[in-house]
C-alpha cells in the first residue's frame, strides 16, 4: 500500500500497541504530575487566579500537547478577561471531501480535597496501586486532553484519513461551567460543522467494554439557612420555648422530600422516563446485575460472628439503574451553623445552614426547578424563622439524540476489537452542562460521551482513581470512532 495514500481502516492491535505505549512513557508520568497541583474548580477557590494553580495545570497541559508536534496542529491558550482560560486546538482534516469536525472535550479544574482518604493516599498525593492511578482528578478530567492527544496520534501513525479535529479544555466545569458559554460564543465559527462531540468526562458501568452515556441528570443546588436567634443561648434556659433551628429545617425539607422513600415530593421534578431509555436500561441491567449497588463501599459492622451491610433504596437492577439517573434526589452536601463535636456546648445555636444538592432528570428544565425550589423552601416559614435559600444555581441535564446507524456501528466494532465485547449504554446521574449547550447548537451532532469513571473509581470523594488499563483501550476506541465518521 502506497504510504503516501490516506488509509481508511485503522489497524486495532498496531493502535493499542503505540497507545499502550504513549501512556506508559509519557500520559501516566504527566498525570502524576497534574495530580500533584490542588487546580480546584473556582466555586472551590475564589483565589483561583491568584493561587495560579488552574493557569499551572493548563500551561502544562498545553506543552505537552505542543511537545507531540501534531501533524498541522493549532494550539493555543485562550484567556477572557475574568475568566477561567480554555485550551484549544484545531487539526485540519485528511480525508478528501470532509467539511465535518470532531470535537473533543475535556476539563483541567477539580473537586475539593474531601476526608476519608486511605492512609497511604491523599488528593494532591499521586500513586499507582493495581494499575490504579489515585489522586484528585486524573480521571475526572485530567487524563482526557491526554487521551483526546493520542487517540489523534494514533490516526495519524497509521495515515488513517480523518475529518477535521478540533479541541476544547476548560477549567471551570466542576463549577458548573459558567465560564464556558462565552468561550463558545467567541469560537464559533472556528468550531465549524460539528458532527461528533467526543466528551471524555463521563463513567463506565464496568471495565470489560466500552460504554456509551446516554443520559445526564440536571442539578439546582444553594444553600438553605434557617435563623431563629440573634446569638446561641443556654438549651436548658430556652429549650422547649424557642424552637430549634435544626427542627425547623427539618419541617421545611419536609415540603421537598418524602424522607422515608426519599421521593422528591413536587411532581414537577420528575418526568417520564423514554421508552428508548427503558429499553436500553433494561439492557444495562442485565449486564450488570448487583453491581450496579455493589460498586459502593456500604457502611458495615460486626453483630455476633457476621457482618452486616447498610442497604440500597432497591437491590432490583432496572430500578437501581433508573433511581440514579432518571429520578430527582436531594442530598445534603454541606453544613454551617453546626460546631464540632469536642466543641458543642449545651446551647441553643442561633441557626442552621445546609448546602443541597438536588439531581433533576434530564428532562427537567433546572431554571424552572431553580424557582420552584426557592419558592417552596422559604414561604410561610414555621414560627416566622428567617428561612433563606440562597446561591442558588442550576443546570439542566442531557438526553442524547437518536444515534445514527454509523455510529451504532462504530461503537459496536471498536468496542469488538479493544474489549472483545459490544458495546453498552448507561445513564449517568452527574452533570455535564455542555453537553446540552452543544445539543442545542450542534442538534445534528452524535456525542460520543465517555469516561474512566467506573466502578469504584469514586469521582469527588475520598480514593478517586484512574483504571489505567480501561483508559488505554478506551482512547484506542475513541480513535477508531473517529475514524469511521462518515
Amino acid at each position: 500500500m502506497n504510504d503516501r495514500v490516506p488509509h481508511t481502516v485503522l489497524n486495532a492491535g498496531q493502535a493499542q500497541d503505540e497507545i499502550t505505549t504513549l501512556w506508559d512513557a509519557q500520559i501516566v508520568p504527566e498525570l502524576i504530575d497534574y495530580i500533584r497541583i490542588p487546580a480546584k474548580s473556582p466555586m472551590f477557590d475564589a483565589d483561583w487566579a491568584a493561587n495560579g494553580y488552574i493557569d499551572t495545570a493548563i500551561r502544562n497541559t498545553a506543552s505537552w500537547i505542543e511537545a507531540q508536534r501534531v501533524d498541522g496542529m493549532q494550539l493555543e491558550v485562550v484567556r477572557l478577561p475574568g475568566r477561567t482560560p480554555v485550551l484549544f486546538f484545531e487539526i485540519p482534516a485528511t480525508k478528501l471531501g470532509s467539511e465535518k469536525t470532531v470535537l473533543m472535550y475535556g476539563h483541567l479544574d477539580k473537586q475539593p480535597e474531601f476526608s476519608g482518604w486511605r492512609s497511604d493516599l491523599g488528593p494532591w498525593l499521586p500513586k499507582i496501586d493495581d494499575d490504579k492511578l489515585y489522586g484528585r482528578g486524573g480521571a475526572d478530567d485530567g487524563y482526557a486532553a491526554y487521551a483526546a492527544i493520542a487517540a489523534v496520534q494514533a490516526l495519524k501513525t497509521q495515515r488513517v484519513a480523518h475529518p477535521r479535529i478540533v479541541g476544547l479544555i476548560e477549567t471551570c466545569e466542576e463549577s458548573g461551567s459558567f465560564d464556558l458559554m462565552p468561550y463558545i460564543d467567541l469560537l464559533k465559527k472556528r468550531l465549524g460543522d460539528v458532527a461528533l462531540v467526543v466528551c471524555l468526562d463521563s463513567g463506565a458501568g464496568n471495565y470489560d467494554q466500552l460504554w456509551l452515556t446516554n443520559s445526564l441528570r440536571g442539578m439546582a443546588s444553594g444553600v438553605l439557612k434557617v435563623e431563629i436567634l440573634t446569638e446561641g443561648i443556654h438549651s436548658g434556659d430556652a429549650s422547649g420555648l424557642v424552637p430549634s433551628s435544626f427542627r425547623i429545617m427539618r419541617q421545611v425539607l419536609d415540603r421537598l422530600e418524602d424522607s422515608a422513600s426519599g421521593r422528591l415530593l413536587p411532581a414537577s421534578f420528575h418526568c417520564e422516563v423514554p421508552p428508548d431509555r427503558l429499553s436500553q436500561a433494561r439492557a444495562t441491567a442485565a449486564i450488570l446485575g448487583d453491581e450496579i449497588y455493589q460498586r459502593f463501599p456500604w457502611a458495615h459492622y460486626d453483630c455476633g460472628g457476621s457482618t452486616i451491610f447498610a442497604l440500597p433504596t432497591t437491590t432490583d437492577p432496572l430500578q437501581a439503574l433508573l433511581n440514579r439517573t432518571w429520578m430527582p434526589t436531594l442530598s445534603v452536601t454541606g453544613a454551617d451553623g453546626l460546631p464540632d463535636l469536642k466543641n458543642a456546648g449545651n446551647v441553643l445555636r442561633p441557626y442552621t445552614a445546609f448546602k443541597l444538592s438536588l439531581r433533576l432528570p434530564p428532562l427537567v428544565q433546572a431554571d424552572m426547578a431553580v424557582q420552584q425550589l426557592k419558592a417552596l423552601l422559604e414561604d410561610n416559614a414555621p414560627y416566622q424563622a428567617r428561612v433563606t435559600f440562597e446561591g442558588a444555581a442550576g443546570a439542566t441535564g442531557w438526553n442524547a439524540p437518536s444515534t445514527a446507524p454509523w455510529f451504532e456501528d462504530a461503537l459496536n466494532s471498536a468496542s469488538q476489537a479493544y474489549f472483545g465485547a459490544p458495546c453498552g449504554y448507561v445513564g449517568q446521574g452527574g452533570t455535564i452542562p455542555l453537553m446540552n449547550m452543544l445539543s442545542k447548537g450542534f442538534p445534528a451532532a452524535q456525542m460520543m460521551v465517555c469516561g474512566v469513571l467506573g466502578p469504584k473509581s469514586n469521582a469527588h470523594g475520598p480514593n478517586e482513581f484512574l483504571h489505567i488499563p480501561y483508559a488505554k483501550k478506551l482512547t484506542a476506541a475513541v480513535a477508531q470512532v473517529i475514524s469511521q465518521l462518515p
